[in-house]
Formats: structure tokens, sequence, C-alpha cells
């Protein structure tokens, strides 16, 4: 199972959007860090992770099952903001600052998605859907 975390793993287009949005937060927001916590994803890993909550105990974390995460295309990752070494999960306005300055580089943030809201979450598709991104992947 792979879960990475290294803007490397995504394609140029994203890390290169990635990069500039945590340069961003770095500088313009009261954090000692941006940290990435979840870039390309293969299957397995989304599968563990979608059976959380479900099969497995725990809170669920995805609705999306393999195949159907962005992650799974390169195309997305998740970060968390860093305050005096310790993660910080609950600062809503944090969170929305972070969302504009993504949004700002180009992103989609998935903190103002209406269902399931993911505020770790930013993502460029490239303006395909996830069945093309499957189908792109089938003939690669």
């Amino acid at each position: 199972m792979l879960n990475s975390k290294s803007l490397d793993d995504l394609l140029e287009h994203v890390a290169e959007k990635a990069r500039a949005m945590i340069e961003m937060c770095e500088d313009e927001l009261p954090i000692s860090e941006l940290r990435v916590t979840s870039t390309y994803r293969d299957y397995d890993y989304q599968s563990f992770l979608h059976s959380q909550g479900r099969t497995r105990p725990g809170s669920i974390v995805t609705n999306a099952k393999a195949g159907h995460s962005w992650h799974n295309f390169q195309v997305a990752f998740d970060v968390v903001p860093i305050i005096d070494g310790k993660a910080v999960w609950d600062n809503v306005q944090l969170w929305k600052d972070i969302g504009e300055i993504g949004q700002e580089c180009g992103l989609e943030w998935g903190g103002s998605w209406k269902n399931f809201p993911d505020r770790p979450h930013f993502q460029d598709t490239g303006g395909l859907n996830l069945a093309q991104l499957r189908a792109q992947k089938d003939t690669a």
C-alpha cells in the first residue's frame, strides 16, 4: 500500500501550484509549516482508507472507493498547518485562510464542497472528471 507525502508524486502542474500555495501560506499566515499529509495513494491504500468506519474500526474519513479518489490520479494533496510543533485541525478561520490561498494558486479546495467538506484537501483535475482519469490510467 502506498500513501505518498511527496509533492514529487503529483503531476507537475499540480506540484507547482502546491509548492506556491505552501510558500504563500508559510509567508502570510501565523504558522510555522504547512505539512503535506497525503499526495498520491494507490488503489490498495484508498480501499484501506474507505474501509475505516465501515469494516474497520474508526470514523469514516472518505467516501471515495479506490479509483474514485483524486489522490489515485496524482492530482490531489492534503495538508495540515503546524503551529508550535503541533498539527492544528480545528481552527476554522485558519482553514478558510489556507483555502483562500489555495484557490488564489488555482487549486480547488475541498473545504468549499457542500457534501462532505474536506478542509485539508486541494486538487487540480485539469478539467477532467474521474471517469476520464480512470480511462487514461487504463490505457497507460
